[in-house]
């Protein structure tokens, strides 16, 4: 086991062995999924019913969306990491209120701080929210919306080190506004151009030719 899977497999331990809410009402505990040496880190808000029966993020449509776009980039599911802020789906998909959303945020923390991703990738517009405001509920309010900051870099300190965020419209909002596909994929091809300018060095996978994206 390497360096940063045993790390995360410690912080998934510590939440095993804390009392969180949302734990009671939840079937698993959804902490995350990829590559540990991922350069992308996607952050989406909760997980859904899908998440909580199966205990892993993105498992259903908007993960297939997802593959697909990264498919622009040459990259996969298997070469990224996918994390959310809660780590238990709330009751009915309702709203986390902010003690929930506190009590859970230490830990998506450490899990940042282990993989240090080249990005971390906002995905909606919660996440995009509460990760620009410093991780902070009460600061939410300051940030500007998903339609105006996506594809946009921004620089922000988690634990004095530096993380670039590239928000990101959730690609479910595909399924039911197809007119967005047109903007994710600028916005996913951003991302592509910011790895070859400022991480070179880091492995992608070479494309087929032959491959058309299918939505």
């Amino acid at each position: 086991m390497d360096d940063k899977t045993a790390k995360l497999e410690e912080v998934k331990k510590n939440i095993l062995n804390t009392t969180l809410p949302l734990q009671d009402t939840a079937t698993n505990l959804v902490f995350g999924k990829g590559n540990p040496e991922a350069p992308i880190l996607f952050i989406g808000e909760a997980p859904g019913k899908n998440e909580d029966l199966e205990g892993y993020p993105f498992v259903g449509a908007a993960g297939k969306q997802l593959d697909k776009l990264l498919s622009l980039i040459d990259l996969g599911l298997d070469d990224v990491y996918i994390a959310n802020i809660l780590k238990y789906r709330p009751p009915k998909n309702r709203n986390p209120n902010v003690d929930e959303i506190k009590a859970h945020t230490p830990f998506l923390i450490e899990q940042i701080k282990v993989i240090k991703p080249a990005i971390i990738a906002t995905l909606g517009n919660y996440a995009t929210k509460f990760v620009l405001a410093g991780f902070e509920p009460d600061s939410m309010k300051q940030i500007e919306g998903i339609t105006n900051l996506h594809g946009i870099n921004k620089e922000i300190l988690i634990k004095d080190e530096k993380f670039v965020v590239i928000p990101l419209y959730h690609p479910a909002a595909m399924l039911y506004r197809p007119q967005l596909r047109e903007v994710i994929e600028k916005d996913i091809s951003k991302m592509g151009d910011y790895l070859d300018k400022n991480h070179p060095s880091i492995q992608r996978r070479k494309k087929d030719p032959q491959t058309q994206l299918k939505f």
